[in-house]
C-alpha cells in the first residue's frame, strides 16, 4: 500500500552538508518545504571540512521546513538508486530534484594554479564522475518519479563557467556538460510537465570563501540561502516551462521573481550566452 500523499512539497538537494547546497537546501526550508539533503558527511568528525548534514537538516527544521539528512555517495549508483527509493517510500511524491553534488581535490575547488597538463588525470575523473555523472543518474530517478505525475522540476547548478574559461579546464567541461545535460533532458520531459533549468550562481560565501577572505571578496559575496531562495521562487512558478532548458543566472532570476539576499541587495542581471 503506498503512503499517503504529503500535503508538503518534497525536494532532494544533493551535496548539501556545505556551500551552496547547504543554501539551497536552506532556502527551500525557509519556505516549509520537506527537504532530502545528501551527501558523504553526515556528522561531524568525518570530514576534514566544515558543514554536516545533520546540521543542515536541523537548520532547514529551525527555518519551518523538515530536514531529512542521507548519507548518499553520488559516486555509487546503488546509493543514489537507494535515496530515490527512501523518498518515494517514505513521501510517495518528489517535486523538486537540485543537481548540486559536486568534488574537488581541495576546499577551495578545482586548481586554477596548475596547467591542465601537469595535472593528475584523477582531476577530471573526480569532477566528471560527481558533477556531471550522477547528475544524468539523479535525473534518470527523479525523471521516473515525476513522469507519472505529471509534473516536477530539476535544477541543475552550473555557472558561467559553462560558457567562459574561469580557471581550470576541467571545471569548465563539466558545466559545459551540466548546461547540455539540461538541455536535452528538458526537451525530452517537457510533454510530461516535468521542467529542467541550470541555475548560475555568483560568488557565495561558503565555508571555503569565508576561510579564505585573502583570495576573494567576501563583502561582496552572497549569503548561500539567496541561491535557496531563488530555486524556492522557481519552484513556484507554474509557468517554469516557459523557461525548460535553459540557463538562469541568478540576478536575472532575482529581478524576475522580486527575491532580495539577506541584506536585501540584488545582483544585476548577466548574460547567459555569449
Amino acid at each position: 500500500m503506498m503512503a499517503n500523499r504529503s500535503p508538503r512539497r518534497v525536494a532532494i538537494v544533493t551535496g548539501a552538508s556545505r556551500g551552496i547546497g547547504r543554501g539551497v537546501a536552506l532556502g527551500l526550508g525557509e519556505a516549509g518545504w520537506i527537504v532530502y539533503v545528501t551527501g558523504r558527511t553526515l556528522d561531524v568528525g568525518q570530514s576534514e571540512r566544515p558543514g554536516t548534514l545533520l546540521a543542515t537538516a536541523r537548520e532547514i527544521d529551525e527555518l519551518g521546513g523538515a530536514g531529512m539528512a542521507v548519507r548518499c555517495d553520488h559516486r555509487v549508483d546503488a546509493e543514489s538508486a537507494a535515496l530515490f527509493d527512501r523518498v518515494v517510500s517514505e513521501q510517495d511524491r518528489l517535486d523538486l530534484l537540485v543537481n548540486n553534488a559536486t568534488a574537488y581535490s581541495s576546499d577551495l575547488g578545482p586548481p586554477e594554479d596548475i596547467p591542465f597538463w601537469q595535472q593528475p588525470i584523477e582531476v577530471w575523473d573526480l569532477m566528471h564522475q560527481v558533477g556531471l555523472r550522477s547528475s544524468f543518474v539523479a535525473s534518470v530517478h527523479a525523471a521516473r518519479v515525476m513522469i507519472p505525475a505529471g509534473r516536477g522540476l530539476i535544477v541543475n547548478i552550473s555557472s558561467i563557467g559553462a560558457i567562459k574559461y574561469t580557471g581550470n579546464v576541467s571545471y569548465s567541461v563539466v558545466k559545459a556538460g551540466v548546461d547540455m545535460l539540461t538541455a536535452g533532458t528538458a526537451i525530452e520531459l517537457r510533454d510530461d510537465g516535468v521542467a529542467v533549468v541550470s541555475l548560475w550562481p555568483r560568488l557565495t560565501r561558503t565555508e571555503a570563501v569565508l576561510a579564505h577572505p585573502e583570495q576573494f571578496p567576501v563583502a561582496k559575496a552572497w549569503s548561500p540561502i539567496f541561491n535557496g531562495r531563488i530555486v524556492a521562487a522557481l519552484a513556484q512558478d507554474r509557468n517554469i516551462l516557459d523557461l525548460t532548458g535553459q540557463p538562469l543566472d541568478l540576478g536575472a532570476m532575482a529581478a524576475r521573481y522580486n527575491v532580495h539576499d539577506l541584506d536585501g541587495r540584488q545582483p544585476e542581471p548577466r548574460p547567459t550566452r555569449e
